[in-house]
């Protein structure tokens, strides 16, 4: 007979399931104020989204900030308020399309005559959309690994190169994806590039850990924000916000938040919290690392599988034609 005791019932007085707590609020930071005084931060795609929010926890600690993208009109708007942040350093701003290795190294040139050879460089930049691997055109995959991985290995390779000239340290942060580890059906090209970005971590913090540049990884789950691109937010059901809960359908138990095993998304600061800590004087010892901030939802699985639906009908896309 089976013992009971292993199977005991459920106490109709526990409390629902509320997932993990919500972050401090919008303003608070991770570490000591004027931890990033005196230290220059360059943030690709730092004019909008994630990038911006990482840009602003390092300007919250007194770093001066090089932010770059592609679009001035972004880079004005993200300059001022990135400036208003309290305690932000100086905040000066780059076009560069990270595919131009040429003006990359202009970038790094008018950062270093402005503030100073950047200290902590973050790779934020990249390309995506959702698309069958069968339906990228050659334009269509060079579009994102250029940008992706190549782009992000340009600015990688001038900072390297400048510091190792200079003798000085560094500390790089690659902005990865889960799907390097498990594949990305729907994003082929994207997760291919985020895996060659994954690897960059692993052998750049090998090669040049003896001379002081640290290299590391950061993964982010699912945070909405207002400058997502609309081929991803289609897919997405629920709002956007810089908070747990935050937009139609986010409430907890519904929406986005009821997909996590955190019962809610990320906010945006948070990633910025880990930024800041991968690239700070606490973190000297790590090296080579790729930290998942996501709640945990890269390692869900189903007890057992649903049904599977083709990518294909997943994005509403009929049969393949040649």
């Amino acid at each position: 007979m089976e013992n009971p005791s292993r199977h005991p019932a459920q106490d109709p007085a526990q409390p629902p399931a509320r997932g993990l707590p919500a972050p401090p609020a919008l303003g608070a930071a991770a570490l000591p104020p004027g931890t990033y005084e005196g230290q220059v931060v360059l943030v690709t795609g730092g004019g909008s989204g994630l990038g911006k929010a990482i840009a602003a926890e390092f300007a919250r600690l007194g770093a001066d900030l090089v932010i770059a993208s592609r679009r001035a009109r972004q880079l004005k708007a993200a300059r001022e308020e990135l400036a208003a942040v309290p305690g932000a350093g100086r905040v000066t701003a780059a076009v560069c399309d990270i595919r131009d290795p040429e003006r990359v190294a202009e970038v790094f040139d008018a950062a270093q005559a402005a503030v100073g050879l950047p200290d902590v460089l973050v790779n934020n930049a990249a390309a995506n959309f959702p698309s069958p691997a069968e339906d990228l055109t050659p334009g269509a995959w060079r579009a994102v690994v250029d940008i992706t991985l190549t782009g992000t290995w340009f600015m990688t390779r001038e900072f390297g190169r400048r510091h190792l000239a200079a003798g000085t340290p560094g500390s790089i942060v690659n902005i990865g994806a889960s799907y390097a580890w498990t594949g990305g059906p729907g994003f082929a090209h994207s997760a291919a590039a985020k895996a060659g970005v994954k690897n960059l971590v692993e052998t750049l913090a090998v090669e040049w850990g003896p001379y002081g540049i640290q290299i590391n990884g950061l993964v982010p789950g699912l945070f909405p924000h207002p400058d997502l691109p609309e081929a991803i937010t289609a897919g997405l059901a629920g709002g956007a916000g810089d908070g747990p809960g935050d937009g139609p359908g986010g409430a907890l138990g519904g929406g986005l938040d009821a997909r996590q095993p955190a019962l809610r998304v990320g906010a945006p600061r948070e990633l910025g919290w880990a930024a800041t800590f991968l690239a700070s004087p606490y973190a000297r010892f790590v090296t080579g690392h790729t930290l998942v901030v996501d709640g945990a939802n890269w390692q869900r699985r189903n007890v057992v599988n649903p049904e599977l639906t083709p990518l294909r009908t997943q994005l509403g896309r009929g049969p393949f034609t040649p």
